[in-house]
């Protein structure tokens, strides 16, 4: 059994995590919390480098970002699905990494693997805390489990952002290991094309206005289908004017 993690980004390809929480992930790993990556597929479907080559870039993302430990659960890319075999597999990562916090893909995607990478990741998460559910390991159930929407237009308002001003320049260095993906692109994922404008340009200009919104330079933001709680009134912080 793993060392317990604080948080785990479930993805469902190498660079997922990168581009929709790799500020938060760095931020976290460099206030010492314990962060992972669990890729869901190798990515073997994508039309430009190889799964071999897209491992060798997520290692060297790994690394820039901080992160403890970064699995691949072997699903099949282009195929993901929320299935018992599917949970089966995740349930047993869980349970090995132990995370307290979880961070998936919005419920809606253009792509298919993205919204059944969220929906996978939240029954298997709730699955792991079942002692009878019949997977190897010891029951684990996350605390919480949270939705990256950065870039999505059809998320609503964030339930909260995270300031990943400080971090933005180990964010953008991780997505910039994958070469075989992103070089030379100005689009990724669920970045679109904004003009002539290159890709770092286009991932600046949109986190820039979720900083925005709670008043500094970059932001990432996330959702979460619970109300969220605040210590006290006289540290709530976002000025009104």
């Amino acid at each position: 059994m793993s060392d317990a993690l604080d948080v785990l980004a479930v993805m469902a390809h190498p660079d997922d995590a990168e581009l929709l929480c790799g500020g938060a992930l760095a931020k976290s790993a460099s206030r010492g919390e314990r962060v992972g990556i669990l890729d869901l597929t190798r990515g073997e479907l994508g039309s430009r480098g190889t799964p071999e080559i897209r491992g060798r870039e997520a290692e060297r993302a790994a690394a820039i970002l901080g992160v403890s430990e970064r699995r691949n659960a072997g699903l099949a890319d282009g195929r993901l699905e929320n299935s018992g075999d599917a949970r089966r597999v995740v349930v047993e990562l869980l349970r090995d990494l132990r995370p307290r916090i979880v961070v998936t893909h919005w419920t809606a995607s253009r792509h298919p693997d993205h919204r059944a990478c969220a929906e996978l990741t939240r029954d298997a998460a709730f699955l792991s805390g079942l002692s009878n559910y019949p997977a190897a390991g010891l029951r684990h159930r996350p605390l919480k489990v949270v939705h990256a929407t950065a870039f999505r237009e059809d998320a609503g308002p964030p339930s909260f952002v995270v300031d990943v001003t400080d971090h933005i320049e180990q964010k953008l260095q991780a997505i910039a290991a994958y070469e075989s993906q992103f070089q030379g692109l100005k689009q990724a994922g669920e970045v679109y094309p904004g003009g002539d404008r290159a890709l770092p340009d286009q991932i600046q200009a949109g986190l820039a206005h979720y900083g925005s919104l709670i008043r500094v330079a970059f932001g990432e933001p996330y959702r979460v289908q619970e109300t969220m709680g605040w210590p006290t009134l006289g540290s709530l912080d976002v000025s009104t004017f």
